[in-house]
């Protein structure tokens, strides 16, 4: 049902024949019934449509079905169509929350008319939920992940309902892709978040001295340890361990952070004392630990004890709906940071960074971001050449139409501040097409306003 806009019920055939081929002609789609309750198995909440139906009807009146469907959403419009002598029901009926009514014989053009503006203001209403929920989600404390793309919605499906309990998490992604971004949102808004947040990358600390800061050292363990150290496991305590290119951790190292996840214990090195500990993990990479663990290349003993939740961060390439409001967040820091202007984009550069392939992902788009800030519109023509090739170098007819015709409604939707209205004129579409392409290509008109 999330194609339909109209719901028409009414129990006579003939009306609803006349009614979906006029409403299809206008291009709203609709769905007919001849009843009250085979309609309301329709309505949800998600329903981002109009319900019109008849008020003198068998076994449930149109009275009662208003009031069924405010149960279920009050804010999806309700229009009634009315006999002659039905006015002070209809009267009524308004006043118990129906959108309109329309006194049959009625004009095909006025009916039309108060069903787009219906349509509208069930749009708005959705739009308006939708940004509540984003503004709640922004209004948390710490860090913010920013983006509204299908994959991003999942990684936060995903997230969200493990924030308060301690489950170890793998995060899996491309380099720059937001690993680091999204472990220290899940910490600063985990009920571990009054304790640190401790981050050591497994593959920038040498082999011989990752030991040491994972697990500190007593004095005189070794040459050149003058005095007690607390390791990294240890000053995590009650807080969050971010592990960062786990696959890069030495073998012998992965054992025994195995016993630390068992046990909850760590030992330093040279002490013959355990320290109990309280750890949060969650661990990153950018590699298939399953098929090095298959490889005997990672431990799969510990594989298992990490992967307890799995999140897979999509690339920026997957997600390019999100590359706008991205840009513009790492501007705008950016401007502040250097005391710089910030110098929107014109719908034609816009256009530009959701073309390219970023192979540095979220990292590769915020170092352009600092470069725009710094040199100005010179950096974008230097930095993110126009690349909408796939993986493999080439693209089918319908990849590259599917291409253009997505970087045509980015730009409209930019030159137009994401209003809709005045992108249907320049692009010469209706709005239900424009909608429809909108949805096909993942884009939301807010993410385009000012």
């Amino acid at each position: 049902m999330s194609d339909v806009s109209v719901i028409f019920v009414d129990d006579d055939p003939h009306i609803r024949q006349a009614i979906a081929q006029t409403l299809t002609l206008e291009d709203m789609p609709v769905a007919c019934f001849e009843d009250a309750p085979s309609c309301l198995e329709k309505i949800t909440p998600e329903f981002n449509g109009v319900v019109l139906c008849d008020y003198n009807m068998p076994g449930m009146d149109g009275l009662e079905l208003l009031d069924r469907v405010r149960a279920v959403d009050e804010a999806i419009p309700v229009i009634i169509l009315t006999g002659q002598g039905d006015i002070s029901t209809a009267v009524t009926a308004m006043q118990r929350g129906a959108y309109d009514f329309i006194e049959k014989p009625f004009d095909h053009d006025e009916l039309l008319e108060l069903l787009r503006h219906a349509l509208e203001k069930r749009q708005l209403a959705q739009e308006n939920r939708r940004l509540k929920a984003q503004l709640k989600h922004l209004a948390r404390p710490g860090p913010r992940i920013l983006g509204d793309s299908p994959s991003m919605q999942k990684v936060m499906a995903t997230i969200d309902p493990i924030l308060d309990i301690s489950a170890n998490i793998l995060l899996h992604g491309e380099t720059g892709s937001g690993k680091d971004a999204i472990a220290r949102y899940i910490h600063e808004n985990s009920p571990r978040s009054t304790h640190n947040f401790v981050a050591i990358n497994c593959g920038a600390v040498p082999e011989h001295l990752i030991e040491s800061e994972l697990f500190g050292h007593e004095a005189g363990a070794f040459t050149g340890a003058d005095k007690r150290r607390i390791g990294k496991i240890e000053h995590a305590h009650k807080g969050t361990l971010f592990l960062d290119e786990l696959e890069s951790m030495p073998m012998a190292l992965q054992v025994k952070l195995l016993r630390v996840l068992e046990e909850q214990q760590v030992e330093r090195l040279g002490s013959n004392q355990v320290q109990e500990v309280d750890v949060r993990i969650i661990a990153a990479t950018k590699a298939d630990l399953k098929a090095l663990s298959d490889e005997g290349e990672f431990r799969a003993d510990l594989y298992y004890r990490l992967n307890v939740v799995k999140v897979d961060i999509p690339p920026l390439r997957e997600r390019r709906e999100d590359i706008p409001l991205l840009f513009h967040h790492f501007v705008l820091i950016a401007a502040a940071r250097y005391d710089r202007e910030s110098i929107p984009l014109t719908a034609s550069q816009a256009a530009r960074l959701m073309q390219h392939s970023w192979p540095g992902n979220v990292r590769e788009l915020r170092n352009l971001a600092e470069r725009y800030v710094l040199l100005g519109p010179a950096a974008l023509e230097e930095d993110a050449p126009s690349d909408t090739t796939n993986v493999s170098g080439r693209q089918t007819l319908s990849e590259m139409m599917d291409g253009f015709e997505r970087s045509a409604i980015v730009s409209a939707l930019n030159a137009c501040h994401g209003n809709i209205k005045d992108t249907m004129v320049q692009l010469g579409i209706a709005r239900k097409t424009l909608y429809d392409k909108m949805k096909k290509h993942g884009l939301d008109k807010a993410q385009f306003k000012d």
